[in-house]
């Protein structure tokens, strides 16, 4: 046994039938993930799933080109929505697995193949089952990597052609016990935004720096002031981050440029924090550049708000959990994440849960060398179908 199986302490409460057939699950997760699509080119990918919804007894629609929702229907009742995001990452892999990716510079580094399998492990059982009341609703989204599928899918009629009374998320988590899973009442994940910024200054020759307004100089310091944004201005209560991802400018040591450019990304929980990061890295960007004797170009680009989670539906599903696997399933205190996620925009429109399951130690998402954990696939996938079978029997009315 490996290392990872042994960590999936939960395992042992899996749905017998996913159990039995994981490997069918497995093997198409291996299937995706060597034939990656980028955002909103997930075409084959979403032909492969709707082929088996269809197989399975789903009505599949597409709501865009490369988004689908399956429907199952079972008599009257609540509508519950199950998503899972479907794109790859531009990303050259470097796992050397025997089914890595096929698309040279496209990576599944996040997951989201296994994502993908999850759900397709629980449709299968929930459509032989059948032993729950009202309408699943399995969504699959493209373009989470870029943050743009999720709001896609809802101006596309989302919630008016295919209601739900709640919609839940899940996604893999290195470095979290394989199998175990995280829930979070409130905020689990931050909000994103990026600031392009362009510093002028007056280029000129490096050995008379006297004759010339250096932005390079200018953007060290606007660098180094930025870092007390997080420190001076947030409350210590709350969570903010402020990196600066990248700084392109000048092509050779005895010239200094005309201008330098930053690309950053600042991540929050709270809208208030999201508002004070907006305004003040901007200020301290063209107050820094301005007392060097340069100008600075400020692009402030809204990213996507925090994952809010409503506590009622975590909470049911943080005791579905407990009552499925065994409290050890369930890692207490679960922390939010730093990163960011588009299922934040389902949140605004109606209740729900974003919840976490962990992959294991490994390389971290977005890394070249990360390889999602095959283990989790049997009691992620169990859990969507206790929850199913919970929510759609009534339990959201207890």
């Amino acid at each position: 046994m490996t290392i990872a199986a042994r960590a999936a302490a939960p395992a042992p409460g899996a749905r017998p039938l996913i159990a039995e057939s994981i490997r069918d699950f497995v093997a198409l997760r291996h299937d995706l993930h060597s034939r990656p699509e980028l955002a909103f080119a997930e075409h084959e990918t979403t032909a492969r799933i709707a082929g088996l919804l269809a197989d399975w007894g789903y009505r599949v629609e597409k709501i865009t080109k490369t988004g689908l929702i399956a429907t199952l229907e079972n008599g009257p009742g609540p509508a519950l929505g199950l998503r899972a995001d479907i794109d790859a990452l531009p990303i050259r892999e470097a796992t050397g697995l025997p089914y890595a990716s096929r698309t040279e510079g496209v990576m599944h580094a996040c997951g989201h193949d296994g994502h993908t399998a999850i759900l397709l492990a629980a449709a299968r059982h929930l459509a032989r089952s059948r032993n729950f009341r009202g309408t699943l609703r399995l969504i699959f989204q493209p373009a989470e990597e870029i943050g743009a599928g999720a709001n896609k899918l809802i101006k596309a009629g989302l919630f008016s052609r295919f209601p739900v009374d709640a919609i839940f998320g899940l996604h893999n988590w290195p470095g979290v016990p394989a199998g175990r899973f995280g829930f979070v009442e409130g905020a689990a994940m931050a909000a994103i935004d990026r600031i392009d910024a362009r510093i002028f200054g007056r280029g000129g020759h490096g050995a008379e720096p006297h004759l010339a307004v250096d932005p390079v100089v200018a953007a060290a310091h606007a660098i180094t002031a930025l870092q007390s944004v997080v420190s001076r201005n947030v409350d210590p209560r709350e969570m903010a981050v402020v990196t600066v991802g990248a700084i392109h400018g000048g092509e050779a040591s005895n010239v200094i440029p005309g201008a330098v450019d930053l690309s950053l990304t600042v991540r929050s929980f709270s809208p208030e924090v999201r508002a004070l990061l907006k305004k003040r890295v901007p200020a301290i960007l063209r107050t820094v550049t301005d007392a060097f004797g340069g100008e600075a170009h400020v692009d402030v680009q809204d990213g996507f708000p925090s994952v809010i989670n409503s506590v009622a539906e975590t909470r049911l599903l943080r005791d579905i959990a407990v009552e499925t696997f065994g409290p050890q399933a369930v890692i207490a205190d679960f922390a939010p994440r730093t990163a960011s996620e588009d299922f934040a925009y389902y949140l605004h429109h109606r209740p729900g849960s974003f919840f976490f399951v962990g992959n294991g130690e490994g390389a971290p998402l977005h890394s070249p060398e990360y390889r999602f954990n095959d283990d989790i696939i049997a009691p992620a996938a169990s859990l969507w179908v206790a929850l199913a079978e919970r929510y759609l029997n009534g339990a959201h009315h207890d």
